[in-house]
């Protein structure tokens, strides 16, 4: 199967676990690229204004995969923009995972996966699991591994 793995990551740490997530992917027969996104700031004005020159084509991906850290107790705006302006997914499987800071889902990861979740799903995808990681947790690596596993085991 070839998967796409779109990633917005700020600082490093939502790339970092998609590259994992890669590793896991191929090693298990699989074709995966990473799609990393990039943002253009749209009004110098407005530091939340963000435009997108150049997106990812999906074409090609028989599943994907959505990261994305979470900002402001929230789906990054990156993100939520890009998601808006995704095309139609024709029932393709997906999977979301988010990274944050904070180590409780409820500030802000559990609602960033529905964003997540709700955007994909009205594209007319399926996604079939999720992930978050809290970069603050002493058991970040372990739930790291775990994420991995689970959302790779995802695509058969």
């Amino acid at each position: 199967m070839n998967i796409g793995i779109v990633v917005y990551s700020q600082t490093g740490n939502t790339l970092s676990v998609a590259e994992k997530l890669k590793d896991r992917l191929v090693s298990a027969g699989h074709a995966a690229s990473i799609e990393r996104l990039a943002p253009v700031l749209a009004n110098p004005k407005d530091p939340l204004s963000f435009r997108f020159d150049a997106l990812p084509d999906l074409a090609g991906y028989n599943a994907l995969v959505f990261a994305a850290p979470v900002q402001g107790f929230s789906l990054c705006r990156a993100m939520a923009i890009y998601l808006q302006q995704l095309p139609a997914l024709d029932g393709k499987k997906a999977a979301c995972f988010v990274t944050k800071q904070l180590a409780s889902a409820w500030t802000g990861g559990n609602k960033a996966i529905a964003q997540m979740t709700k955007a994909v799903e009205e594209k007319g995808g399926t996604v079939c699991g999720t992930g978050m990681i809290m970069w603050s947790s002493k058991q970040r690596e372990k739930d790291m591994e775990e994420m991995v596993e689970k959302v790779g085991c995802l695509f058969g």
